[in-house]
């Protein structure tokens, strides 16, 4: 008869313990993991840009403005994150889902001929709507990560971004255990399964006040770390086996459940470090704590009611020191982020054209669609392991050596410069090398500038500022992808055509066959990209002394700050 307290006061334990674990910042954490390898449905724009070719009869010139157009939605998030400045998480998050949803679905409803066939300007605001709902996602899920653990911003960025690069051979593997081999049913994945994503975790994701970084945080990264590493290689191992195999849909449905079971695998790492914390809440005080005398407090509580808030565009040309939280005008204006533009403008730019070109650059060397598709799903594994090497090495580096990460930069626009001439000038197997390398330094490039971003300009307006730093890939895009690449892919064809007798009226598909067709235009995109290894060369030298001293000693000042300010309420002192 006393079985029935027991049985309740366990159950309200339980409660109270799920409470604290879905409330807590490691499962915010595992849910962000989760919206970010959802959010990357740009990245497969390769491998549906050909159905959309056929299905509507575009020649390559539309599907490259159409590939602007995802860049350009994907890549302009300033109003994401101007509401994310004065609305919850959760609105933008919600909103996010719901262009996602939107705009994807409407290029399937047109590509499988449900509806009229739209024109190239609405199917242009199709996909930069699907596309812009990427940044909701980055600066909902992304940006509140960061905030959460400040000290920890390169290994955040580059997990996070990690998970993103994954996302399309994720995908992948979900729409053929799904859909079966129908690429346009890809399409149709795209538009339901991340908004679902980030209406279940709505709620979960939200910033929080860290009163101290746990000693273990690093470890706690690294095993997360390695979760992502295993499952980016049965990724990669499944890529090569479906390319040399014949799968059924037994075993695409066998490879997906593997791939969920281990986006799943961060949950119970989250668990584990909830009933931790959970089990040193229950300890008492050690009676052996001595807290400071509370003169210091008054005086930083009167120092922060004292403090005026600074407008966001006040000040414009006074900027405070490298690192302090800048204005977003402040910033915008300053020297430091031009440079960042311009070279960004050059690699992400170039990087940008590259991937959206993959499909057609495998058609005109004459590969077969399968062989395309392991293309597209290698860059996107490589753009993992380019995210996970510019998070983790680059902090490392940072920490441990004070290598600046501008200079990281230099060395990975470098390495895509010679992506670029492997496809200039291909050999056999160049084009497979060429898509490590390229997905290898476009992940790269992201994590770094949002890191540099951060560390020049301060977390303050960070979710508007970032989304600022990456204005200049869309045009980079437009440039080289829609001015450039497109116009000399078009007029190769064309003069393939001429050759045979034929006119552009008599084909209904415009094709190029042959190395020729993006020659010119990578030996332009490498040559570019060089460029903009030698204009990050400006922000090395300008930051060198910034980069050489203790760039996270505010951070650790403020939780010395927070300790003392919970240690003098837990005495009851008056403050």
């Amino acid at each position: 008869m006393f079985e029935a307290p027991n049985f309740a006061f366990a159950s309200s334990t339980a409660w109270r313990f799920t409470s604290q674990v879905v409330r807590g910042r490691w499962f915010s954490l595992f849910a962000t993991f989760l919206i970010m390898a959802g959010a990357g449905a740009t990245y497969l724009f390769g491998v549906y840009s050909k159905d959309i070719k056929s299905s509507l009869g575009y020649d390559q010139t539309t599907i490259t403005l159409l590939g602007f157009f995802k860049d350009l939605g994907a890549n302009v998030g300033v109003p994401s994150g101007l509401l994310a400045e004065v609305t919850p998480t959760w609105f933008v998050l919600l909103v996010g889902s719901m262009l996602n949803f939107g705009g994807y679905f409407m290029i399937w409803l047109s590509v499988t001929r449900k509806i009229s066939k739209p024109k190239v300007w609405q199917m242009c605001i199709y996909i930069c709507i699907g596309a812009t709902s990427q940044n909701f996602a980055n600066t909902g899920a992304l940006v509140t990560a960061i905030r959460n653990f400040p000290e920890s911003r390169g290994i955040m960025l580059g997990l996070l971004k990690g998970f993103t690069g994954l996302s399309g051979a994720i995908m992948t593997q979900l729409y053929l255990a799904v859909y079966g081999n129908d690429s346009k049913s890809l399409i149709l994945l795209i538009a339901w399964l991340p908004a679902a994503l980030s209406i279940v975790f709505v709620y979960v994701i939200r910033e929080m006040k860290v009163v101290k970084q746990q000693q273990n945080e690093l470890k706690i990264f690294y095993q997360f770390l390695y979760v992502s590493i295993v499952l980016a290689l049965f990724l990669m191992a499944m890529t090569i086996a479906q390319k040399l195999v014949s799968f059924p849909r037994a075993a695409y449905a066998g490879s997906s459940t593997v791939v969920c079971a281990l986006l799943f695998v961060p949950l119970f790492i989250a668990i584990r470090e909830e009933l931790l914390i959970w089990k040193q809440q229950k300890e008492p005080l050690s009676p052996t704590i001595v807290v400071e005398k509370p003169i210091s407090a008054p005086s930083t509580e009167m120092t922060k009611t004292q403090e005026p808030e600074t407008p966001c565009c006040s000040n414009v040309f006074k900027k405070p020191p490298r690192g302090e939280d800048y204005t977003i005008f402040q910033a915008l204006l300053s020297t430091d982020m031009l440079v960042l533009f311009l070279f960004s403008l050059c690699g992400l730019g170039s990087s940008l054209t590259a991937v959206d070109n993959l499909g057609q650059i495998g058609e005109s060397l004459g590969y077969p669609t399968k062989t395309i598709k392991t293309f597209v799903s290698l860059l996107s594994i490589w753009n993992y392991f380019g995210r996970i090497f510019a998070g983790f090495v680059s902090e490392s580096l940072l920490v441990t050596y004070k290598f600046p990460r501008p200079l990281m930069m230099t060395i990975i626009l470098l390495l895509s410069s010679i992506g670029h001439l492997l496809i200039a000038f291909p050999i056999p197997g160049s084009v497979y090398v060429a898509s490590i390398i390229i997905g290898f330094s476009f992940g790269a490039q992201l994590p770094l500038i949002f890191a540099i971003i951060s560390e020049l300009f301060g977390l303050k307006y960070y979710s508007t500022l970032f989304n600022c730093g990456q204005l200049a890939s869309p045009l980079g895009s437009y440039i080289l992808n829609v001015k450039v690449t497109g116009p000399l892919y078009d007029k190769e064809a064309v003069k393939d055509l001429a050759a045979k007798g034929l006119k552009r009226s008599d084909v209904k598909e415009l094709i190029c066959i042959g190395a020729k067709c993006y020659r010119t235009a990578f030996i332009i995109l490498a040559s570019v990209t060089f460029f903009g290894s030698l204009v990050s060369l400006i922000l090395v030298v300008r930051t060198q002394a910034f980069y050489r001293s203790d760039i996270y000693k505010k951070f650790k000042d403020q939780e010395i700050v927070t300790q003392k300010e919970v240690g003098l309420s837990s005495t009851g002192e008056v403050q």
